[in-house]
C-alpha cells in the first residue's frame, strides 16, 4: 500500500519536472531552437493548427531558423503567423523558405527572462510539494483505518520527504542549466 503511494509520487513529481522542461524550452535564449516557434498556430484550410503541422522548423545557424512549409500557398499565411506571434520576430521569405533571424537579447531581457524561468521553477517546486502534501494525507488517513503502524507512517514520511527532495533538486538544476544557457551571448 505505501509503496504504491511512493510510487505515484515519484511518477507525479517526475511528471511535473518534465513539464517544466517542456515550458522553459518555449522560453527564449539567445540561440535557435526549433522549439521556440512550436506554440505558433496557422489557418490552415479553415482551422488553427499548429506550425509544426504545416511546415519543417530547422535550425539554420545559431541566431536563425528555417521555416519552410509544405505547400506553397502556406507561405505568406506562416509568415504573417510568425510575424504576429508576441516573439517580436521579423520573417523574410526567400521563395519557398521562410528565414527568421533572432535577434541578439539586451541583457535587461535576459534579466526578466530569469526571473521568469525562477517563476517557473517556483511553481514547479509547489507543485511538487503539494504532491507530498497529498501522499502524507493518504499515509495518515491509512494509520486512522489502523492499515499500518505509527512506525511505518514514520519511515514512510521520511521516504516521501527524500523523494520530495530529490526532484526539488533536480527543479534546482534545470533551472540552473537555463540561467546559463540565457546568460551566454
Amino acid at each position: 500500500m505505501i509503496k504504491d503511494l511512493l510510487k505515484d509520487a515519484e511518477t507525479r513529481m517526475g511528471k511535473s519536472v518534465e513539464s517544466l522542461k517542456h515550458d522553459l524550452t518555449k522560453i527564449r535564449t539567445g540561440r535557435a531552437h526549433p522549439s521556440l516557434l512550436e506554440h505558433i498556430t496557422v489557418e490552415y484550410y479553415g482551422s488553427e493548427v499548429p506550425l509544426s503541422q504545416v511546415a519543417n522548423i530547422s535550425v539554420a545557424d545559431a541566431r536563425m531558423l528555417n521555416v519552410t512549409p509544405w505547400e506553397k500557398p502556406m507561405v505568406p499565411v506562416v509568415e504573417k503567423a510568425i510575424m504576429n506571434s508576441d516573439m517580436g520576430l521579423n520573417p523574410a521569405s526567400a521563395g519557398e523558405v521562410i528565414r527568421v533571424p533572432l535577434p541578439a537579447l539586451t541583457e535587461e531581457r535576459r534579466k526578466d527572462m530569469i526571473k521568469l524561468v525562477r517563476k517557473e521553477g517556483e511553481s514547479t517546486k509547489v507543485a511538487i510539494r503539494n504532491i507530498r502534501r497529498d501522499v502524507l494525507s493518504d499515509i495518515k488517513t491509512l494509520l486512522k483505518e489502523k492499515e499500518i503502524t505509527e512506525d511505518e507512517e514514520r519511515s514512510s514520511q521520511d521516504d516521501v520527504q527524500k523523494i520530495t527532495d530529490k526532484y526539488v533538486g533536480q527543479v534546482d538544476v534545470v533551472l540552473q542549466e537555463k540561467e546559463k544557457d540565457m546568460m551566454e551571448i
